[in-house]
């Protein structure tokens, strides 16, 4: 059925035909995208116009008229009908029933109204008042009545428009920047708001009203596709849920992505995300051009009156670098630049612009997009200077990067770089994409460059660390390989390229190490040192290490991670200095420990201490505990928020040697919502004469919120959880359904691994699972039921995800042989399934 037919329908039928007209175009699987969105439109203003017509509207003074949305014709399946009925201001009464007869129909058929009755001279009133409403009367299309209105309401909005732009497109700019606070960029969401979001359809319809005022005008490249696929998935996602939404949720992007017929969600977001890209980009350049045309307005007539009413003054040109000079705010090439001999030119304008601070004008990027020669393999070394000095200039590397990327520069300088361009990353903790999240490390990445010998290799590193995860497979192993070619490629040494390739294979070693593994445990240290290789490159992986976590977002880098990642350093630095490792010996009880020890035998119950520690102790006492190693020093980084996970409390529990102690504490723990960092277990003998046992655990806790509980309230409940009148599964069992989940989404399944060579002298059972309350009491449990010792316990939690580490012996303290390690690994895989 072709529109025509459709919309003959509606007008033959009345309401129930233009709903059935309706339906049809929605559920016609060959129809989609903008020939729908004017289809839909048409046949609404062709029973709109009916309505209007039905009513016996008189013949002139008063028109019907689409605004906002509606009037551009872009109507979503669930889309507002914004509406306004003008009329002249002579029969009120009559207006009022006109207004009823065309309101009560849209509302009785369930369809959402945003509409107004207003005199032209009212309606210019609220415009002037209300930036919003005047935006929508910009797109005004007549519908029904006298045409004559309409016209002079569209002439008159427009005049006043223009002559209001340099107080309003200011007003304008504010107005999107409070949105993009509240809402976020849509190109780094995993759950946009496809309207609301900066790069999103508010921007866009902005961007056509700043070219409405002929004060500036966008980037035309592009935008319009941009546009269209916003509205594609807009319409998509009302077909899924049937809802009036514009938040692409994470359980709709599967079925939105089938709706358009696309691979899957991560290819949908990806598309998203390119359209919100060019939408922002465009949306920076615009609004800059409008500060320059607003800031020259304002100082022209000084000029003239200093210039005596004379010629035009001619824009000031200042040198920053070879063929590259600063004009009116921006970077711009120099007249006598020839991007076609001058490869390297690109680049030189990216750094120059980037030290500078100052944008890359747009048609500097587009002029070197079209004419500059691709460079030479290797890279001169000029090139690759040019490229470490941008990565190195800090902040304003990132819009500098991101005005090449518009154009394609930075794919043509680096291929592999397409693979990460615009690709989401499903994990909470992230909040950028793949692609910006190099940038950002490289960011972070500038600030520790004071503490490395070398600072280009750091950069690079910084810059392709997560280049394999344009891949399948371990992105760091795949990583290695592109980074190893990449580095080549823009001119290191073979040495070099060594260092860099090794950075990117163990981006991820020190702090997956540091909070997972027993630093204590010879076997540990010494995986690392080999793996590393030099003092050297340990150095620059402790650099890359941070940069990376506190690009990747505040959930993964604090204190607590900062010490033991530095306590790590430590130990392998003196290990690859040549100091050698001896086998641990059992430490013998401090003092607070024994007196402990000594209280739990002769009361025959538990005994608790907790002692408070929110920085690393000063002094000796540092020197004597490596867990209180101190944060690494940084520069100072006002972006940094407050630290999310402090250093936590020092929990101290000795309690008679039984059954069931630690499922036991981890349990009271997760009643009292106290976050398990690491806890070790060992065993002291009793006086001589004295059977059994006292189990001694050193736990390092923090509060999840609030303050911490009392040693007395801790007590208490451990006390009654050993004897059994505690049903701590029960409680916790409450507790984890009123857990927050969100619809629809089943996490991953867990995964329990054995560590292969991990120690020497433990099995160590690593754990990935769904974060949850009593995660560690129902581990505890099994590993009870599995009949082994767990000598100590290594977890971290990121976003949603938890990651525990256990090192787990046989009951004479012995590891387990590999077949048994197997079982008791499918053995707690088993039950966090269940």
């Amino acid at each position: 059925m072709t529109s025509t037919d459709v919309t003959k329908e509606a007008e033959d039928s009345g309401p129930g035909g233009y709903a059935a007209a309706r339906l049809r175009l929605l559920t016609e699987g060959a129809r989609s995208g903008p020939p729908r969105r004017t289809a839909l439109a048409e046949v609404t203003d062709d029973w709109l116009s009916g309505l209007f017509a039905a009513a016996g509207a008189p013949p002139r003074g008063v028109s019907l008229i689409a605004v906002g949305g509606y009037g551009r014709g872009e109507l979503s399946p669930r889309s507002d009908l914004d509406l306004l009925l003008l009329h002249d201001g002579g029969d009120d009464k009559a207006v009022a029933t006109l207004a009823d007869r065309l309101w009560y129909p849209v509302w009785d058929l369930g369809l959402a109204l945003d509409h107004s009755v207003r005199t032209p001279a009212e309606a210019r009133k609220t415009a002037g008042e209300d930036l919003k409403v005047q935006l929508g009367l910009l797109d005004a299309r007549h519908l029904a009545g006298d045409p004559g209105p309409t016209a002079s309401l569209r002439t008159a909005v427009l005049a006043d428009w223009r002559n209001q732009a340099p107080r309003r497109l200011p007003e304008l700019r504010e107005l999107c920047a409070e949105r993009a606070e509240r809402q976020g960029e849509l190109q780094y969401l995993l759950e946009p708001d496809l309207k609301e979001a900066r790069g999103g359809l508010r921007d866009a319809t902005a961007l056509r009203a700043v070219a409405a005022s002929w004060l500036a005008d966008a980037p035309r490249e592009g935008l319009a596709e941009a546009r269209r696929r916003l509205l594609d998935v807009r319409d998509a996602l009302h077909l899924a849920t049937g809802r009036a939404t514009d938040r692409l949720a994470l359980q709709e992007q599967d079925q939105v992505a089938a709706e358009l017929g696309l691979l899957d969600a991560d290819t949908l977001l990806r598309q998203v995300y390119e359209a919100a890209r060019v939408i922002s980009y465009a949306g920076d350049v615009t609004w800059r051009e409008v500060g320059r045309v607003l800031r020259a307005r304002s100082v022209r007539p000084r000029l003239r009156a200093l210039l005596g009413g004379g010629g035009k003054p001619v824009a000031e040109r200042s040198p920053l670098a070879e063929g590259v000079v600063e004009q009116d705010g921006e970077v711009v090439l120099a007249r006598t630049a020839r991007p076609d001999r001058d490869p390297v030119l690109p680049l030189r304008a990216a750094a120059a612009a980037a030290q500078a601070g100052l944008p890359l004008s747009l048609h500097a990027v587009r002029r070197l997009a079209a004419s500059v020669r691709p460079l030479p393999a290797p890279w001169p070394a000029e090139a690759r200077e040019q490229l470490v000095t941008l990565l190195g200039s800090g902040r304003p590397t990132v819009e500098v990067w991101e005005a090449l990327e518009a154009e394609g520069l930075i794919t043509r300088l680096l291929p592999d770089w397409e693979r990460v361009r615009c690709r989401p990353q499903r994990n909470a903790v992230h909040l950028w994409t793949v692609d910006r999240h190099l940038i950002e490390t490289a960011v972070r990445a500038s600030g520790f460059t004071r503490r490395v010998h070398r600072p280009d290799l750091l950069l690079v590193a910084a810059l392709l660390h997560d280049i394999g995860k344009g891949w399948p497979g371990d992105h760091s192993v795949v990583g290695e390989t592109i980074a190893r070619d990449v580095a080549a490629r823009i001119g290191f040494d073979r040495a070099d390229v060594s260092v860099v390739a090794t950075l990117v294979r163990h981006h991820l070693l020190l702090v997956e190490t540091a909070t997972r593994r027993d630093l204590d445990d010879p076997a540990t240290v010494r995986a690392v040192a080999e793996a590393v290789g030099t003092e050297h490159t340990l150095e620059l992986l402790h650099a890359l290490t941070e940069a990376d976590a506190l690009a990747t977002g505040p959930a993964a880098w604090s204190s607590w991670r900062g010490s033991l990642v530095a306590d790590l350093v430590k130990r392998v630095s003196a290990v690859l200095a040549g100091d050698r490792l001896e086998e641990p010996e059992a430490a013998a009880p401090t003092a607070e420990q024994e007196r402990l020890a000594v209280e739990a035998f002769r009361t025959g119950g538990p005994v608790l201490a907790l002692r408070a520690q929110t920085e690393p102790p000063a002094g000796p006492e540092r020197a004597a505990d490596p867990r209180h190693a101190a944060v690494p020093e940084r520069a100072a980084d006002p972006e940094r928020t407050a630290d999310p996970e402090p250093l936590g409390v020092e929990l101290l529990i000795a309690v008679p040697d039984q059954a069931g102690v630690l499922p036991a504490v981890a349990g009271v723990l997760a009643m009292h919502r106290l976050t398990v960092r690491t806890a070790e277990l060992r065993s002291l003998p009793l006086p001589d004469g004295v059977e059994g046992s006292v189990l001694l655990l050193d736990w390092r806790v923090a509060a999840e919120y609030g303050s911490l509980p009392q040693a007395t309230r801790l007590r208490a409940d451990l006390v009654r959880a050993l004897d059994g009148t505690l049903d701590i599964a029960g409680r916790l069992a409450e507790r984890d359904a009123a857990y927050p989940r969100r619809r629809g989404v089943e996490p991953p399944p867990p995964r329990v691994t054995v560590a292969p060579a991990a120690s020497r002298l433990a099995t160590v059972i690593e754990v990935r699972a769904q974060d949850a309350p009593g995660l560690l009491f129902r581990l505890g449990r099994a590993l009870e039921a599995a009949g082994v010792r767990v000598r100590s316990a290594h977890a971290s939690t990121l976003g949603a995800n938890a990651v525990d580490a256990f090192y787990v012996t046989r009951g004479e303290g012995a590891p387990l042989p590999g077949d048994e390690a197997a079982a008791v690994a499918r053995e707690l895989e088993e039950s966090l399934r269940a």
